[in-house]
Parts: C-alpha cells; sequence; structure tokens
C-alpha cells in the first residue's frame, strides 16, 4: 500500500459464511445440541446487530446433504431446512452429496468438496470488492491460509478488509488462526434458534 494508510470506512458491507457442518459439530460439543438448530439469517442479524457499523447483505450457507436411501431422517431435515432458508434473497446456498465409507460395517458419511467452494467464494468476493467484513462460522483452521490471501487482496487494492471467525462462546474455545474472533454466548446463539421441525417428509 506504500505506505498509505487504508481508511477503514464508516459503513461495513457484511457477508456471512456458514460451514454450517463444523458448526453444529461445534454446538454439539459445546452445548449438547443434538441437531443443527441454529438459523443463519438470525445469527447473520446478530453480528450485524453487535457491530452496528456492519450491514448485514449476504448470508452463504454450506453443507453436504446425505442420501436420501442412506440416511433418510437428515436428508429431509436439510432438504426442507434449506428450502426455507431459500426463500430469502440474501440467502445463497451451496450444497454436496456426502459421500460415504465403511467403519466396521457402519456407514460414515464424510463432506467433500464444502471447504474449497468456501475457501473460493471467499477469494472471489474479496476480489470482486463484494464485502468488507467476512465473518465465517468455522473453527476450521484450513481456512487461516484464506485470510492471509484476503489481506493480500486489501494491500494489492489498497482497501480496507477484515475477516472473522464466529464459533461457540465456551471457554478456551478458540476461532480460526489469523482472524478476528467472534465468540457467540449461548444466551445470544439461542435467541438465533430456529423453532422449525424438518424432520417431518
Amino acid at each position: 500500500m506504500g505506505g498509505i494508510r487504508v481508511q477503514e470506512p464508516q459503513t461495513k458491507r457484511l457477508h456471512v459464511f456458514f460451514d454450517c457442518q463444523n458448526l453444529f459439530h461445534a454446538c454439539r460439543k459445546a452445548w449438547d445440541y443434538d441437531c443443527p438448530n441454529f438459523d443463519p439469517l438470525k445469527l447473520s442479524r446478530f453480528l450485524s446487530k453487535m457491530h452496528p457499523d456492519w450491514t448485514l447483505k449476504k448470508v452463504h450457507v454450506y453443507t453436504g446433504i446425505h442420501d436420501s436411501k442412506v440416511n433418510p431422517r437428515l436428508h429431509s431435515f436439510w432438504t426442507n431446512k434449506l428450502a426455507l432458508l431459500n426463500q430469502s434473497p440474501q440467502v445463497e446456498i451451496i450444497t454436496r452429496p456426502l459421500r460415504y465409507t465403511s467403519c466396521d460395517g457402519i456407514k460414515v458419511a464424510r463432506e467433500k468438496g464444502i471447504d474449497v467452494r468456501i475457501a473460493l467464494d471467499l477469494v472471489r468476493l474479496a476480489r470482486t470488492n463484494e464485502f468488507d467484513v467476512a465473518a465465517l462460522f468455522s473453527q476450521d483452521n484450513d481456512f487461516r491460509e484464506v485470510s492471509d490471501e484476503i489481506r493480500a487482496i486489501a494491500r494489492e487494492f489498497d482497501r480496507w478488509i477484515k475477516i472473522a471467525s464466529a464459533f461457540p462462546g465456551v471457554p478456551n474455545a478458540k476461532g480460526i488462526d489469523r482472524t478476528d474472533w467472534i465468540p457467540v454466548p449461548k444466551e445470544d446463539y439461542d435467541r438465533c434458534i430456529d423453532p422449525n421441525d424438518y424432520s417431518a417428509p
């Protein structure tokens, strides 16, 4: 940036990215929730309310989807949940079919391609100047290199950009390295729970 201090914008355009499986497993570990009960729109609006200079522009939701023949309950859950979310023009949804491996005769689901897509979208949207703040609901440290890339883009284009990671706010919890950490207290998370039952066909 040639020694010139880039001015911080008074109003920041906020994009929020949800690594849904990572967030679900973190909430299960932190608070013993047995399903992905979060509402991405409510959590995104919570971040915007928490930072009055952040204006929510887009919510990006990423998750693997179970095969309907292997796990019909979770397939129905995510299909119904995402269909409702998709009604909002602020929400963009990216899914991938889960892959299965056998372990002692039990099929274990594994997510493939989601992390790569999140990383590509973060870098692409930073480069095309779509956001000033990117908040990622994930604790996956594979994304720490994305933070470095976004800072390089900020230097290249003389722009102010912040990247943050949000996660359940419990003792000793950590966000993604080289990002700003936003621990979400349980009482705030609970206000962002989705009350709908998506398990029914």
